[in-house]
């Protein structure tokens, strides 16, 4: 097989690709045998006459098109390795010379990834991340825990107040007439929480359990029913009952009953550790992704919009497959929002452009500086993957593939990369 490359503009690469005569021949036999039941020629049972005479029968281009499907993909795959290209998309094949006894010749016009010039990525200077925990960041915890294990008791000597729990009956009316889904028994509503319409929640405090009032609201002009926006509307209200959240005080008991710590000091102090911690986790990724950043940012690439294209495909998959996590499909959250298509991926655009062009940088400078993984750092993560799926790590070995292996290693590459990069960096 013979092979010439055109470097094309705008990222896009021409092989031409010639297959001799041999090998054409072969992925002719291939075609006929996966169609010979197709064929029927007088004096023969369907299926059982040779290829000589179905080529003479229904010509010999009846065979063309499914050994070029047979020979194509072959050669092509082949040419790619060869040449050391890296498409980013489906080639666009056309043939430009085929028939018995000939070498057969065809063209793959193909995106490739683009060519990275990279700007100064040893010794960039960003602003320092750092991890710091104040004491108002330990009450911030506390109070969270607090409120985690609180609980609600009910309450009749007095109305409801902002931070009380309404039990409420409603219904809502536009115009006296009682709207879908306006409508709610025994709803417990905190006052406060911002979970209702505008001006809904402050209308109750003050109510009484066991009083009825109508609170009179206006839907948000974005709301998302049409059929709601911008309209007033009356909710004829009922408080059915007050509840108060009670914490628990804040004693060695509470420690014992949230941790394994007798006393509330020794609870705090590894409490603030533990945030310590997270915060030192957190400020070295903030620092990770300012030094990444710059060293994208002093990097030149023209991207192919292939790529971006791509990207936006898979923010948009992964942002679907959390809607159904939450029982909600991509179209109905669009007619929800109000939104087509077109202006949802557009959202993703400025994500993607910079996520690819990131990956692209990542990529370039672990070539310059040669970063490889070794096998141990290979066999380690894989150690890791196996014990994350909960399966024996021989087992978990069986079933990856030789693609699974280059991902994990080129993952690998990646993170090693960006180490490379922090170490290197100036943090001021």
């Amino acid at each position: 097989m013979q092979v010439k490359v055109e470097n094309l503009e705008k990222n896009m690469v021409k092989l031409v690709i010639e297959v001799d005569s041999e090998k054409f021949d072969q992925g002719l036999q291939k075609a006929f045998a996966k169609n010979a039941n197709r064929f029927s020629i007088p004096g023969f049972r369907k299926g059982k006459a040779p290829r000589h005479m179905v080529e003479k029968f229904y010509g010999e281009q009846v065979l063309y098109e499914d050994a070029i499907n047979v020979i194509c993909p072959e050669a092509y795959d082949q040419a790619v390795e060869e040449q050391d290209i890296h498409p980013v998309d489906k080639p666009e094949i056309d043939i430009e010379q085929i028939g018995k006894g000939q070498t057969f010749i065809f063209t793959a016009t193909v995106t490739v990834k683009p060519e990275v010039e990279l700007g100064q990525y040893k010794g960039v200077e960003v602003q320092k991340a750092t991890a710091l925990v104040t004491d108002e960041d330990l009450d911030k915890e506390i109070d969270r825990v607090r409120d985690t294990n609180s609980r609600l008791i009910s309450i009749d000597d007095r109305p409801v107040a902002s931070g009380d729990t309404a039990v409420i009956d409603f219904e809502g009316f536009i115009d006296d007439v009682a709207f879908e889904g306006g409508k709610g028994t025994d709803y417990s509503l905190v006052i406060g929480s911002g979970s209702f319409i505008p001006g809904f929640e402050d209308q109750l405090i003050g109510v009484a359990a066991g009083e009825e009032k109508d609170v009179n609201v206006t839907f948000p002009e974005d709301y998302g029913s049409e059929e709601l926006a911008g309209k007033p509307a009356v909710f004829k209200v009922k408080v059915n009952e007050i509840k108060l959240k009670e914490l628990p005080e804040l004693d060695d008991e509470f420690a014992k009953d949230v941790s394994e710590f007798d006393t509330l000091d020794e609870y705090k102090a590894d409490l603030r550790k533990k945030l310590l911690e997270s915060a030192e986790h957190k400020a070295h990724h903030e620092n990770e992704d300012n030094v990444v950043n710059k060293v994208v940012e002093n990097a030149t690439i023209d991207i192919p919009t292939v790529m971006i294209d791509n990207r936006i495909e898979d923010l948009i998959y992964d942002f679907s497959m959390r809607l159904r996590y939450q029982g909600l499909e991509l179209s109905k959250y669009l007619e929800i929002m109000g939104m087509d298509m077109a202006a949802f991926r557009e959202q993703f655009k400025q994500r993607a452009e910079q996520e690819v062009k990131t990956q692209l940088v990542i990529e370039k400078v672990g070539i310059v500086e040669g970063i490889v993984p070794t096998q141990e750092d290979t066999d380690e993560e894989i150690k890791k993957l196996a014990e994350n799926y909960k399966q024996p790590e021989e087992e978990f070995r069986q079933h990856l593939k030789p693609d699974d292996i280059e991902y994990i290693r080129s993952t690998l590459v990646a993170r090693k990369t960006v180490d490379f990069l922090l170490d290197n960096a100036k943090l001021i």
